[in-house]
């Protein structure tokens, strides 16, 4: 009888870390198995983070819409429209991790520049633009994955000497504001 009560119990027990193993391993499988952002599951948006001594820093801020949950790359796809002199140098690595956006919260990627030139050096764009990683939803109805923002931040220096829209990697969380 003693025997039979240790592998009842040994049973439970065994039942009770299986049923916790998998209840954690299925918090793990939900996690990788968002699937890339569209760009109708987010906001996007430019955060001014500060100037000094001609350097201007901001942000391309991605929001995630009410009730979606989806990934966005480490290395975003930024592009600038109306400043042909100024160059983007996407500074990310290759292999930056992907941000997992869910439900309101937010990741940014950093944005600097110089705007210390005179005024025939410098170049004013119309807009940031950046394209979503997928172009269509889970039951393959395009999506246009073009995003564009309003530049509002003034002139950008684009000399041959300075010339450039630095891009950081993404960043998990608000981007920090001036």
């Amino acid at each position: 009888m003693k025997n039979i009560c240790r592998i009842a119990v040994a049973v439970a027990v065994a039942g009770g870390a299986a049923a916790l193993f998998a209840g954690t391993a299925g918090a793990t499988t939900a996690e990788s198995s968002a699937l890339p952002c569209t760009a109708n599951q987010f906001s996007t948006k430019l955060v001014y983070g500060g100037a000094g001594a001609g350097q201007r820093q901001a942000a391309l801020q991605f929001t995630a819409n009410p009730g979606e949950r989806c990934v966005l790359p480490g290395r975003a796809d930024v592009d600038l429209v109306g400043a042909h002199n100024v160059l983007v140098n996407n500074e990310a690595p290759a292999d930056a991790p992907p941000v997992l956006i869910a439900n309101g919260s937010s990741a940014y990627v950093p944005l600097h520049w110089t705007a210390i030139g005179s005024d025939d050096e410098q170049q004013t764009p119309n807009a940031v633009t950046v394209t979503a990683p997928a172009d269509s939803n889970p039951h393959g109805d395009p999506i246009d994955p073009n995003v564009s923002v309003d530049w509002t931040f003034g002139a950008v220096d684009a000399n041959a000497d300075s010339h450039t829209l630095d891009v950081g990697a993404l960043t998990s969380g608000e981007a920090p504001a001036a």
